[in-house]
């Protein structure tokens, strides 16, 4: 059986083929008796919009973007990109949008991708994620004209909106309940200066020592890869005078370092107190469980495609409802045996 077409509609509500438009677009033109007749009659016939028609009537590709540009051995093993798509996915499939994914090697083939997406209509509108500090491709989305929406801090100057959580509470708290426990050298497993999250957490670490009256411990910076948080703690454990508690940018990173602990017969949390970022799904479930500072990533990338949505249509922003970091206090950090 064919489905049923506009004009089946138009045949059904006794009104022309453009009176349907009008109608079923929510654009003026059309009577409120009429409007609500074209729209029972579509709701009885069982008509649904053709996605290429609905796209070439209003000049859209009901797609948006998002480009990254990540190395594979680092992008793999970062649980916070399929959180962070799942929400965005829940949240385009409820409107009929899809999410066109690019990973590319590096910032110039990055901002190649913007320039192709935006040029050939192939997106309404983009994510920037992982933003950088004095972060180049705002001016260049600026110019391109396409709409955007930042995942992260906001900018301010009138840039693009901004949707994201402050992640310096989160390592705030973390270096305070380390400092509770007793520990007074505590070190820091970075991410790389050069992103603003990486930055951020840094600032809080060092940030949070300062204000209880305790000298920054070491700070190795990573780019955020397991492999970088092994080789980060194994020198740390290097030092003569190791630190009793690490704090590290992410979860990866964090579980890694346990297993250098592990194989070099380091007790945790006896020797060693270990804290990640992210709370993901594995970090309850390694030896001994990790505690971590947990964030809803599904919940921020469906209000990301959410404000995204609302600024291809024009539409009033609705405020983002998320939830601060929050510490998960577990195993792996304990007071200090020294």
């Amino acid at each position: 059986m064919s489905r049923p077409t506009i004009s089946d509609v138009a045949r059904a509500a006794g009104v022309s083929k453009g009176a349907v438009s009008f109608a079923l677009n929510n654009r003026p033109g059309v009577a409120a008796d009429t409007r609500e007749r074209i729209l029972a009659a579509a709701r009885e016939l069982g008509w649904t919009p053709s996605s290429r028609a609905r796209a070439l009537s209003v000049s859209r590709a009901f797609a948006v973007g998002l480009v990254l540009a990540r190395k594979p051995e680092t992008l793999r093993a970062d649980p916070f990109f399929p959180s962070f798509i799942a929400g965005v996915e829940q949240e385009l499939a409820a409107h009929d949008y899809a999410l066109l994914l690019q990973v590319v090697a590096d910032q110039q083939r990055e901002h190649d991708s913007y320039r192709r997406l935006a040029h050939g209509g192939r997106v309404d509108g983009v994510f920037v994620t992982d933003l950088l500090v004095d972060d180049p491709r705002i001016a260049l989305l600026a110019e391109i004209g396409v709409p955007a929406v930042v995942v992260g801090p906001a900018l301010g100057g009138g840039f693009f909106p901004a949707v994201g959580v402050d992640d310096k509470p989160g390592v705030a708290a973390a270096v305070q309940h380390l400092i509770d426990l007793g520990h007074t050298r505590i070190a820091h497993v970075a991410g790389p200066a050069a992103y603003v999250h990486g930055t951020s957490r840094k600032q809080a670490w060092a940030e949070t020592l300062a204000a209880a009256g305790l000298p920054e411990g070491p700070c190795v910076e990573t780019d955020f890869s397991a492999e970088s948080g092994a080789a980060a703690t194994r020198t740390l454990l290097d030092l003569a005078e190791p630190p009793t508690a690490v704090v590290y940018a992410n979860d990866v990173m964090a579980m890694a370092g346990l297993a250098v602990a592990h194989a070099r017969g380091v007790d945790v949390p006896g020797e060693l107190s270990v804290v990640g970022y992210e709370d993901t799904e594995l970090a309850a479930h390694v030896q001994p469980p990790l505690t971590s500072v947990a964030t809803d990533v599904v919940a921020w990338g469906g209000a990301a495609a959410r404000r995204l949505l609302e600024l291809v249509d024009g539409r009033e922003a609705t405020e983002p409802d998320l939830e601060s970091p929050r510490l998960v206090v577990r195993a792996s950090t304990g007071a200090p045996a020294r």
